[in-house]
């Protein structure tokens, strides 16, 4: 078994190969081409943190991914990262353990950010220009500058809890730091990226034509939207069932607002886009599908059997 460093990963990460394979992953995820195992979760009330191992198979691949990552929040204030953990790579016709990619939750939150830049194209409204981006964490920074890259948007408002946070990062991004409401109101893209368990954004902060990308619920308790938005929206999301149980489409299901078979999976968008009306809001529920890190992973795991290291 290989054990593969956090520098060697990302020597081995092609950007451009990955978000077309977590593309692509969603698609045959969706047409019923892989095996996505259960997740797992565990959750740390005082920490406060998450562990989420998640595994998963694409059909006629020569390997699967399993993988462990950890998010504990005041991880920041001890001077380190929100984020860790690791995937294996594992022979699907021996089993055994090819590689170990100590990602330290780099490829997690990659892949993340990933979907969220495939997700905010697939709905995005023709002549937007200003993305919102709720939270200042890892994800609020990737996700920001993958989403304002890959859709040409030219203006970047920031808000979160902590205003410090919210300046540093919109200071990073070439952003502006602004309250909720106003994000809200001159936005035309939001993306949600926060652990919140109780609603950020209320009813009447949305207006007809928003679109919302949010990540945040990726667990079970968390919530980053008001239910009745869900009930007023069009909602696509990574994995029916996942959102289902524990995204922001189970708060609107559970209260009757919504029925599951309304839910466009992202795979399904991706083959047959839709041409939204331009007064529609649209929310983009993701969990995150362990189909993603398969595929995010395999891009590495090729990439090193590329390496000249690899071949000597």
């Amino acid at each position: 078994m290989r054990v593969v460093s956090l520098p060697e990963i990302l020597a081995a990460l092609d950007e451009d190969a990955a978000l077309a394979a977590v593309a692509d992953g969603f698609r045959r995820f969706s047409a019923g081409q892989v095996q996505v195992a259960a997740v797992g979760h565990l959750a740390f009330a005082d920490a406060p943190g998450d562990c989420h191992i998640k595994s998963a198979h694409l059909a006629g691949d020569d390997v699967f991914v399993v993988k462990l990552a950890t998010s504990f929040y005041r991880n920041p204030g001890r001077g380190l990262s929100s984020s860790n953990g690791f995937m294996a790579v594992i022979s699907a016709e021996t089993g055994e353990i090819l590689a170990l990619l100590h990602d330290q939750g780099q490829l997690t939150d990659r892949r993340t950010a990933m979907a969220g830049a495939i997700a905010a194209r697939a709905i995005v409204r023709p002549g937007s220009a200003t993305l919102g981006v709720v939270g200042a964490g890892i994800q609020a920074r990737l996700q920001a500058r993958l989403i304002a890259r890959l859709l040409g948007l030219s203006s970047i408002l920031v808000w979160a809890r902590n205003g410090d946070r919210a300046a540093a990062l919109a200071a990073d991004v070439g952003g502006e730091a602004v309250g909720l409401p106003e994000l809200c109101d001159r936005a035309d893209l939001i993306v949600t990226t926060t652990p919140s368990t109780a609603p950020l954004l209320t009813a009447d902060m949305v207006r007809p034509g928003h679109r919302i990308v949010a990540v945040g619920a990726d667990g079970p308790g968390k919530q980053e939207l008001a239910t009745e938005i869900l009930g007023r929206a069009r909602i696509v999301v990574d994995s029916r069932a996942q959102c289902v149980d524990h995204g922001e489409a189970g708060w609107a299901v559970r209260a009757g607002l919504i029925d599951p078979a309304s839910l466009i999976e992202m795979g399904a968008l991706l083959d047959a886009p839709i041409a939204f009306d331009a007064d529609e809001i649209i929310v983009a529920d993701l969990t995150g599908v362990a189909v993603q890190d398969a595929a995010i992973a395999k891009v590495v795991w090729q990439g090193l059997q590329r390496a000249p290291s690899a071949r000597e």
